[in-house]
């Protein structure tokens, strides 16, 4: 288990003492797909290390129309903003596949935070890029058109949860067309445009539960 933590961002700076710390303090868990982790505004009890699957973050407006935020899978962590600032959850979590989390509790977690001093600047060094995600993300939404967007997001997807071989990266579908387009801040139609063009020059191929992004065409 200690070799799943130190692919975990937020433990970056932390050794394998420390990373013992963290690991006393966390319960192994596994929910099939579908299961809500938490939702909107909700207090926050807890925060998730994710080892296996992908979970999507989402909000809901008012209407109910879902907006996804971000895909989190193995090696990443969520929730820890409520747990730092006692404010109610800024999103929900749903997993999308059969995923495994380590789920730390909100008491023991600040008790270790205030006992190592490493584990508190590593979560902040994390806190920080995340932030400065987000600020991307809306300077895309400003600046970047539908297309851009959209190819960015497939990117990020294949740099995150891809598997590699020569040329081409398969990638789960993990979401589905109305995530993906959420998640790109783009309409459907939009979206379903971008796809075809690239099914047209080669750049996706599509198969059974995956996607592959071709490097050589998308460089072309």
């Amino acid at each position: 288990m200690i070799d799943w933590l130190k692919k975990v961002s937020l433990f970056d700076n932390l050794n394998d003492e420390q990373l013992e710390h963290v690991l006393r303090i966390s319960h192994r868990k596994t929910f099939p797909a579908g299961t809500v982790l938490f939702h909107e505004k909700e207090m926050g009890l807890t925060f998730y290390v994710v080892l296996s699957g992908s979970i999507k973050l989402f909000t809901r407006s008012g209407s109910g129309e879902e907006k996804v935020l971000s895909l989190v899978s193995g090696g990443e962590s969520f929730g820890e903003l409520s747990l730092l600032d006692g404010r109610p959850r800024s999103a929900s979590a749903q997993t999308l596949e059969k995923t495994t989390v380590l789920e730390i509790a909100s008491e023991p977690f600040m008790s270790l935070l205030q006992a190592h001093f490493d584990i508190t600047r590593g979560i902040l060094a994390e806190l920080c890029r995340r932030l400065r995600a987000t600020n991307e993300h809306v300077n895309d939404l400003t600046f970047l058109d539908g297309r851009t967007r959209v190819l960015k997001n497939l990117i990020a997807l294949a740099n995150r949860t891809g598997k590699r071989e020569g040329n081409l990266i398969s990638i789960p579908m993990s979401l589905n067309y109305d995530e993906l387009a959420q998640m790109a801040g783009v309409s459907k139609p939009v979206l379903a445009d971008v796809v075809r063009e690239l099914e047209t020059r080669g750049v996706l191929q599509f198969g059974l539960g995956e996607y592959k992004l071709n490097l050589d065409k998308l460089r072309g």
